[in-house]
C-alpha cells in the first residue's frame, strides 16, 4: 500500500483575505508559509507517506515546498477542485494506492492525528476530517485516489459524505482538534495563542497581537 499526501495552497496574494483588516499582506504570507511548514513537518514525522506534494499556482509556494522536502506540483487546471483532481491523477499514475488531501492551515496538527487517520483507512475507504464548525472538510483520505470526487466548498462535509454513500464506499467522519482547528480570523489566531501551541508559536503570538 503506497500512501501519498497532497497539500493545496492558494496563491500568497489571495491567501487569508479575511485577515486583511488585522494583518498586512506580508504578515498573511508569513502565516500561510509557517502553517504549511508545520503541516509538511508533521506529515514527514508521521512516517506514513512515501510522497508528499504541494499543489499551487504560486511559484514562491512551490519553491519553498521543495526546500522543505516536498514535491512541487503546479496547478494544471483553474479552480480548487479541478486543480486537485488533476494533481490526484498524477499521484495515481505514479502508483499511489491511498491519497490524503489535507489543508495547509492546521497549526495544531499532530503526528498522532495523522497516524490515527491513516490507521482508520485500513477499515474505511474514505476518512473525512471535519472542520471546527462541523460543515467543512479539512482532510480527505481516499483509498484508492479519486474513488471520491473533490467537493470542497460550502457544506463540503455533507457533499463528500453523500458522494461516499452514492459510490458505495465505507466512510468514517473523524474528529480531532488538530485537524479541525484552521485559521481564518484574528480570533482563531488568539485561540491558537491561548493553547500554548509549540508550532511557530512566536509567529502566531506576534500576529495575534496588533502593533507589535
Amino acid at each position: 500500500m503506497k500512501y501519498t499526501a497532497l497539500i493545496p495552497v492558494k496563491s500568497l496574494a489571495l491567501a487569508k483575505s479575511r485577515l486583511a483588516p488585522s494583518l498586512s499582506q506580508r504578515e498573511r504570507e508569513t502565516l500561510v508559509l509557517d502553517m504549511l511548514q508545520h503541516v509538511l513537518h508533521t506529515l514527514r514525522q508521521s512516517e506514513c507517506f512515501e510522497d508528499i506534494s504541494v499543489v499551487s499556482a504560486d511559484a514562491r509556494v512551490l519553491s519553498q515546498a521543495e526546500q522543505w522536502g516536498a514535491s512541487a506540483l503546479p496547478e494544471e487546471r483553474d479552480g480548487h477542485n479541478p486543480a486537485l483532481e488533476a494533481a490526484a491523477r498524477r499521484e495515481l499514475a505514479a502508483g499511489a494506492s491511498a491519497l490524503l488531501t489535507i489543508s495547509a492551515d492546521l497549526p495544531l496538527l499532530t503526528v498522532c492525528d495523522i497516524r490515527t487517520l491513516v490507521k482508520q483507512s485500513a477499515q474505511y475507504e474514505v476518512v473525512l476530517a471535519v472542520s471546527r464548525e462541523g460543515t467543512g472538510t479539512n482532510a480527505v483520505l481516499v483509498r484508492p485516489p479519486l474513488a471520491l470526487p473533490y467537493l470542497f466548498g460550502p457544506n463540503s462535509l455533507q457533499l463528500h459524505r453523500q458522494a461516499a454513500i452514492q459510490g458505495n464506499l465505507h466512510y468514517l467522519i473523524y474528529k480531532s482538534h488538530g485537524l479541525a482547528m484552521d485559521i481564518d480570523t484574528i480570533d482563531d489566531l488568539h485561540e491558537i495563542q491561548d493553547t500554548g501551541c509549540n508550532c511557530q508559536q512566536a509567529t502566531y503570538a506576534k500576529l495575534a497581537t496588533p502593533n507589535l
